[in-house]
């Protein structure tokens, strides 16, 4: 049996709505962010929804915030990043959607905004995780003055990793200058 870490019963649900505020731990940070290269900043996230029903559809309202931590794009040094993301989904029955989509089916523009459940159940896993990498920045910088990678290269060193062919046009340059 697969444990949710938010997941909500339908029944639960009435069209007044229903607070679902939840920690988003670091241990499920790290699971969920797996195979990315995001990691979780060391300190919990918190999901804040609002959760109605309208028939048998539930929609989801509110805002995730989490600290990650990615490589800065210019100095590949792990950076820290605040993401707080509006959220709002809908949530059908599988059952109202044709049934369970394969891998293979293409989803309809009707469907492409619509987050399948199995009628009891409102899993907010994938949800959550899909919104918080897209709050990643597409350009994480440690900072706006961060100057990107500098080599660290000494004089003797440079003339070491240089290719023998070009020690002519090294020795014509020292002998102009």
């Amino acid at each position: 049996m697969i444990v949710h870490e938010f997941s909500v019963a339908a029944r639960d649900l009435d069209a007044a709505g229903k607070a679902f505020r939840s920690p988003i731990r670091a241990a499920w940070l790290r699971g969920a962010l797996e195979g990315t290269s995001v990691l979780p900043g060391g300190t919990d996230g918190e999901l804040d929804l609002r959760l109605s029903k309208s028939g048998s559809d539930v929609i989801a309202r509110g805002t995730v915030t989490a600290e990650l931590t990615v490589e800065c794009a210019r100095c590949l040094q792990p950076t820290r990043v605040l993401v707080r993301e509006s959220l709002s989904g809908l949530f059908v029955p599988t059952s109202d959607l044709g049934g369970a989509p394969s891998e293979e089916q293409e989803l309809t523009a009707d469907q492409a905004d619509v987050m399948p459940y199995d009628g009891e159940t409102v899993v907010l896993d994938d949800f959550v995780r899909d919104e918080l990498l897209l709050g990643v920045p597409m350009i994480p910088l440690c900072s706006e003055s961060c100057p990107g990678i500098r080599p660290q290269t000494s004089p003797e060193s440079a003339s070491q990793a240089m290719d023998p062919r070009l020690s002519p046009l090294l020795r014509l340059k020292k002998s102009t200058t």
